[in-house]
Parts: structure tokens; C-alpha cells; sequence
């Protein structure tokens, strides 16, 4: 008689198979619809370019066409469609224009392309034979023309990404540590690729995280218990109130703060001035552990700022990083790169404490959660 009990050698063999087979089906779905959704995104901004094309002023027209689009197709399809993601899937179609996409179908094999078709991606190819040319996830795509400066490097990234089955965390961990740079100069490039190549213990992705992928649950119109962008809302709108109720030190400057550095964009989630300190705080939100790049991207915050965005009068810009993470909240201030000691002390007095921000931080996170448990927003597929 087979033995059902929990520490059963027979019912711990039958959980794990159920269990590998279920988690195997979920990375299989994840890839399917990000497959899907990468080329819908591509065909959205082939559409977008050709618009643009048959007009003059392309910067004024385009930004025209891009906030028309953005609030029609967020009023029918809801969130996903924000500016910067339609201009995401512009950069997307500029970097892998017809020609390469032609030429990938076509390694392929010849039932990449149907009989009698073009052999260059038109209105005639089905999105599932140009999913074929796009291997990689959007989130990939993403990182890869947003993160590299050449054709030559997002070319490398993507091969390399393609032959070790990078993640996107390893992805990104390989583009910030400049793989591509180090190992043009290593003598020894063999090795260095292989070493590359191996996996480290934080870029494994779980089923659970690659179906939760923003951009899955934004294509689909899914639920979670709550989205990063959910969490990020309120974590924004409940620190422009609390940094506001303590005192009248702070002045609001702006929220979602643009700036460009070489060919890319960022945005400041959150831009104060402190009037006694006279100087701008740039407050930066993260949903996941802090990193030495997020300490970095701070100070490139700060060092744009004191060029472009501070007058002869102030004093340098602060930066505070707040990471808002499952069980815990971190807040770290980016003072390095103050003139002096004296002024680092200063602006460490003058500013909140960062124990009182974690502690808001985490009862915003906690809030949050119960009220969408109040809510039921917990299925996936609702």
C-alpha cells in the first residue's frame, strides 16, 4: 500500500514531480507570452517610426504621438502604455530594423517564412514568425538598448546572453560591470568568456518572479497582490506627504524629474529642496536589495544635478536611495561626494533620520498589502 504520509519517500517523490513539472510549465508560459509580447511591442513601434517618418520636426511630432498614444491606449488596455514605454518600443524597432529581423528569420530555416512571402518582415508576417527572430525576453531587449552604447556592444551582450541563457539580473550584473569593455582588453578572452558566462547565486529567476514580470502582468492586464508600480505609487505619494510634514524645511520641486546623459534617459522619482541646507535632496525609490549600482546611479544623479540643475548660490546636491524590499526597508544617504567633511556632517543633522524612513517606508509596504487583501486583488488570473 503506497504510504500518503507527508515524510513519505513515496509522497515527497510525487510533491517534487508535480512540483518540477508545474514550475517547468510556468518559465515555458512566461517565455511564450514574452515572446508574444516582444513582437507586438516591435510591430507597435514599427508603426510608431513609419508614422513619424511621413512628417517634419520629428521631436516635436513624435513627442506629440507619443502622449496622444499613451492616454488612448491607457484609457483601452490600461497600464503598460506610458510614454516611455511607446518610446521604448520605438528604440526597440530603430535597433532591430526589418533588415536584421529578415536576416535572423532567414537563419532560421525555411519555415521561419511562409511560401511565397518576402524575405523582409512585413505586414504579412503573423507575430508568432517574428517571436521566432526574437529569442530573448522584452525585459532583455530592454536592458540591451537601453544599456549599451554601440551596435557592436548590444551585439556581444545579446550573443553572449543567447549562448550562456542569461537571466536578466545576469544580464544586467554583466552590462554593469562592463563585460563587454574587459573583456575587448583581456589577453586572454576565452577564459574570460567562460567565466562570464557562470551564473552567480543572486541571478537565478523563479517562475513565480518571470511570470510576475511587470511587463507580462502590464501585457495581459493581470492582478498580483500588489505590482511594482503599485508599491511604487504609494511609496511616492506617501513620502511626498511625510517628507512634507516634517517641516517646512522642504519645498516640493518635482516629481518623475527627467534627465539625459550621452543618448540615455533617466528619471529622479522624487526632487526636493531643503531650504536651510540650500540645496536640491534627489530621492530615488528601489524595490529590490541595495547595490553598489544603485550607490553609483546616485551619484551620477547628484554630479548631473550640480551641473544642470543647481544655481551659483546653493550648496551641492544630496541624494537618499530607499530601498523598499518584501520584509525590510533601507534608506542610505549618497554624501561622498560633498566638498568637505564639515558640510557631510551638517547635511547628516539637518536631514530626516534614516530609522524614521525605513520605519515609514515599511508601514507604507505593510499598509499596502492589507489594503489590497481587503480588496481580494491576490489571484493571478483575475
Amino acid at each position: 500500500m503506497t504510504d500518503l504520509t507527508p515524510d513519505s519517500v513515496e509522497y515527497a517523490s510525487l510533491h517534487g514531480d508535480i512540483v518540477a513539472l508545474l514550475d517547468t510549465a510556468r518559465r515555458t508560459a512566461a517565455r511564450s507570452v514574452n515572446a508574444l509580447m516582444t513582437a507586438t511591442y516591435w510591430e507597435i513601434g514599427r508603426r510608431i517610426v513609419e508614422l513619424e517618418q511621413g512628417g517634419q520636426e520629428r521631436a516635436a511630432r513624435g513627442q506629440q504621438l507619443l502622449q496622444r498614444l499613451s492616454t488612448d491606449l491607457g484609457q483601452r488596455f490600461g497600464r503598460g502604455f506610458s510614454v516611455d514605454n511607446l518610446e521604448q518600443m520605438r528604440l526597440f524597432y530603430l535597433a532591430y530594423p526589418p533588415q536584421k529581423i529578415s536576416e535572423t528569420l532567414s537563419r532560421n530555416g525555411p519555415q521561419a517564412l511562409t511560401k511565397g512571402q518576402p524575405e523582409t518582415p512585413s505586414r504579412n508576417i503573423t507575430l508568432e514568425q517574428l517571436a521566432q527572430a526574437m529569442p530573448l525576453s522584452w525585459s532583455h531587449y530592454v536592458r540591451l538598448v537601453r544599456g549599451t552604447r554601440s551596435v557592436e556592444e548590444r551585439e556581444f551582450y545579446e550573443a553572449e546572453a543567447l549562448r550562456g541563457g542569461w537571466s536578466v539580473r545576469q544580464l544586467d550584473r554583466q552590462i554593469s560591470s562592463q563585460f563587454y569593455t574587459r573583456a575587448l582588453l583581456s589577453k586572454n578572452k576565452r577564459a574570460m568568456l567562460e567565466k562570464g558566462s557562470q551564473p552567480q547565486p543572486g541571478d537565478a529567476l523563479t517562475p513565480d518572479e518571470a511570470v510576475k514580470d511587470p511587463y507580462v502582468l502590464e501585457f495581459l492586464n493581470l492582478k498580483d497582490e500588489y505590482s511594482e508600480t503599485d508599491l511604487e505609487d504609494a511609496l511616492i505619494h506617501r513620502l511626498e506627504d511625510f517628507l512634507l510634514e516634517l517641516g517646512s524645511d522642504f519645498t516640493f520641486v518635482g516629481r518623475q524629474r527627467r534627465l539625459r546623459i550621452d543618448e540615455s534617459w533617466f528619471r529622479v522619482d522624487l526632487l526636493f529642496f531643503h531650504r536651510r541646507l540650500r540645496c536640491l535632496v534627489i530621492i530615488d525609490l528601489k524595490l529590490g536589495e541595495l547595490s553598489h549600482a544603485d550607490v553609483g546611479q546616485m551619484h551620477l544623479y547628484c554630479n548631473y544635478a550640480r551641473e544642470h540643475w543647481t544655481l551659483p548660490d546653493e550648496n551641492p546636491p544630496v541624494g537618499l536611495i530607499l530601498c523598499a524590499r518584501a520584509k525590510s526597508a533601507l534608506a542610505r544617504y549618497a554624501l561622498d561626494g560633498l566638498p568637505n567633511k564639515v558640510m557631510a556632517a551638517e547635511y547628516q543633522t539637518m536631514l530626516p533620520d534614516v530609522k524614521l524612513l525605513e520605519a515609514e517606508l515599511d508601514k507604507t509596504r505593510r499598509e499596502l498589502e492589507a489594503r489590497n487583501v481587503r480588496r481580494g486583488d491576490v489571484g493571478v488570473g483575475e
